[in-house]
């Protein structure tokens, strides 16, 4: 069966909250509901956060679903705390649906995914920022990142990269944990928290620091900033493919003409070509 492309903004997911109602034994404030494409949450009444996902089961690979749940172990990282879960298969296509509770987050998130104006954070939470994906980054799994559902291999980084980038050499050295979509959505202030674990898992390292850059790129101040505060991470050489990695996707045949992020992209791959072929 040919799994339909769904949104869940225009879908009705009636059905779907009442039985994620009746399995954690709560009751969901629609009047805080956030839909999004393959995501619905809301605030319970027992004080907490309820996220559904929808994801096709050629989506979810080796480690499962699991994301949010598995991500309860990381250590030293800002984040909600995950409480409870379900998950069953669709009875019609070939879809998971999981639910997960966890803690409510400290603030709104700081924008859309990719911002248009500065958002002006505090000194404070730039150092909570670096303290969490330094702690991340510090720790172990057996899981694989899943950036847009796509489960990320040596394989992947290559062809984006070379559908925009032909020629270079992609190989990469270090892997480590990582977020997995780290955008200014994902992301509170004016305390700083990082949520939507569902993609997490081993990556090449400095994929976290490219997307909060990548994602900062219509603010050229903000995107400076990101990468004067993960430093480490996108000046190496495996953080220099992953900043291609995530320009290749911004200039790739899917690319806005109207995206204000295709200049200062285009700008900084031609950089990192010229470095990379010196190295």
């Amino acid at each position: 069966m040919t799994l339909r492309s769904v949104d869940l903004r225009k879908e009705p997911v009636e059905a779907v909250v009442d039985r994620v109602e009746r399995s954690l034994g709560v009751r969901l404030d629609h009047e805080t509901v956030v839909r999004k494409r393959r995501s619905v949450g809301a605030r319970t009444d027992r004080g907490t956060w309820v996220r559904i996902e929808r994801r096709g089961l050629d989506r979810i690979g080796v480690q499962g679903g699991d994301g949010t749940a598995s991500a309860e172990a990381l250590r030293g990282i800002a984040k909600p705390a995950w409480l409870a879960g379900v998950a069953w298969r669709d009875e019609v296509e070939p879809v998971m649906w999981r639910a997960d509770e966890t803690g409510l987050l400290p603030g709104a998130a700081v924008g859309s995914a990719v911002v248009a104006k500065d958002p002006q954070l505090t000194e404070e939470w730039w150092a909570s920022l670096n303290a969490s994906l330094d702690a991340l980054a510090a720790q172990h799994t057996n899981r694989i990142a899943t950036p847009d559902t796509e489960t990320l291999t040596q394989e992947l980084v290559t062809g984006t990269i070379h559908s925009v980038f032909p020629g270079v050499d992609t190989a990469v050295v270090d892997w480590c944990p990582a977020h997995g979509d780290l955008n200014w959505a994902n992301v509170t202030a004016p305390v700083f928290c990082v949520f939507d674990w569902e993609d997490w898992g081993m990556a090449p390292c400095g994929l976290d620091a490219a997307n909060l850059w990548g994602a900062s790129l219509a603010v050229p101040a903000l995107a400076d900033r990101v990468r004067s505060e993960r430093r480490n991470d996108l000046a190496s050489r495996d953080g220099k493919l992953m900043t291609l990695f995530v320009a290749a996707k911004i200039l790739g045949p899917y690319a806005d003409p109207e995206d204000p992020r295709l200049v200062p992209a285009r700008k900084t791959a031609e950089q990192l070509l010229q470095e990379l072929q010196a190295s």
